[in-house]
């Protein structure tokens, strides 16, 4: 790994284009091009962005959402498929390490993927975020730890988390333990309103922190005609503004340029690896500053399936121990018993 090294990053805040896998992804393509046109040499996309964050299940209830639901589904990313190709050449074409939310269809099943595209057009990542949140779990499946993990890039050792993920600070610590030096945040923007971007600045400037790392965050806007489409009920359609945070942050947590809030835009920042250095020699949560004699973290990465062969070496993994939990005893199961007082 490099620490003494600089390159430029932008995160995106665009709209997508509702109903539209291929029109989304004209945008994404676009907007690469113009991150190249600024010496950009990492670009990061919004969560879920192809062919749009699923904004209805949290303005409709359940039963108004089939069609939706229908029409994401139809729309959805195969991967590797037609979406994942056209952003291959375009990071392949610019020499851009491209970082894409997009909603996965793996059968009959939806996914919120995160991907990570080296400069050559390689698919370097290809994740699932662990556990939807609240309204996302009539969505979306669950991910497996395969994708707790970190790539090394043409830009630098990464890291990528979706949203509400950064909640989970075992989650998080993963990625901290395996030393990224850029982490790739996502969230879906134009939701809940600016307490959505407040807290979403704590989280990514906490990260950046704890983590001693650059952080690089986008987030989508809605136009109010999208909002108004997405949620006919005017008072709902509030629930679709604000909370837009696309920000580039430095390891001491400072915003390495200022944040794009409202409408489209991108945050460009030059990211110098020294500020790594000059963070962790006084913090460095993985190496010096842990005691991991006191706290360790057990991580499964093996990836999951609903079948798997008797022969096949993830057989045994799926086999409940002690030992596979981190518990000292086989017991860790039965309830605790207190005695009572007196």
């Amino acid at each position: 790994m490099e620490y003494d090294r600089k390159i430029r990053a932008a995160a995106v805040q665009a709209s997508p284009v509702l109903g539209s896998r291929d029109g989304t992804t004209e945008r994404v393509v676009a907007s690469i091009a113009r991150a190249a046109k600024e010496g950009a040499e990492l670009c990061v996309f919004p969560e879920a962005f192809v062919p749009y964050y699923p904004y209805f299940s949290f303005v409709l209830p359940p039963p108004a959402m089939g069609k939706e639901h229908m029409r994401l589904y139809e729309e959805a990313v195969t991967v590797p498929g037609p979406v994942t190709r056209a952003v291959a050449a375009a990071a392949r074409a610019h020499g851009v390490v491209v970082v894409l939310g997009v909603n996965e269809r793996d059968h009959g099943s939806l996914y919120n993927a995160q991907l990570v595209f080296d400069k050559d057009g390689s698919l370097a990542l290809h994740r699932r975020k662990l556990t939807p949140t609240y309204h996302e779990r009539m969505i979306w499946g669950q991910g497996d730890g395969s994708g707790l993990r970190t790539v090394d890039t043409a830009v630098g050792r990464l890291g990528a988390l979706a949203c509400w993920e950064h909640y989970n600070p075992l989650a998080r610590f993963a990625l901290i333990a395996q030393h990224e030096q850029i982490h790739c945040s996502q969230f879906p923007g134009s939701l809940v309103g600016p307490i959505f971007a407040e807290q979403m600045e704590v989280t990514i400037r906490h990260h950046a922190l704890e983590s001693g790392c650059f952080v690089v965050n986008a987030t989508a806007f809605l136009t109010p005609e999208q909002a108004r489409e997405i949620a006919p009920d005017e008072q709902m359609q509030g629930a679709l503004r604000g909370g837009c945070m696309t920000a580039i942050v430095t390891p001491e947590g400072t915003h390495a340029c200022p944040p794009v809030t409202d409408g489209e835009g991108m945050a460009v920042a030059d990211l110098d690896f020294a500020l790594i250095t000059k963070r962790k020699r006084m913090m460095d949560a993985a190496g010096h500053y842990a005691r991991p004699d006191l706290l360790r973290l057990w991580m499964d990465l093996a990836p999951r399936s609903v079948a798997v062969g008797a022969g096949d070496p993830r057989a045994s993994s799926l086999e409940p121990s002690a030992v596979d939990h981190g518990y000292p005893d086989a017991d860790h199961r039965a309830p605790v018993v207190r005695p009572e007082a007196g």
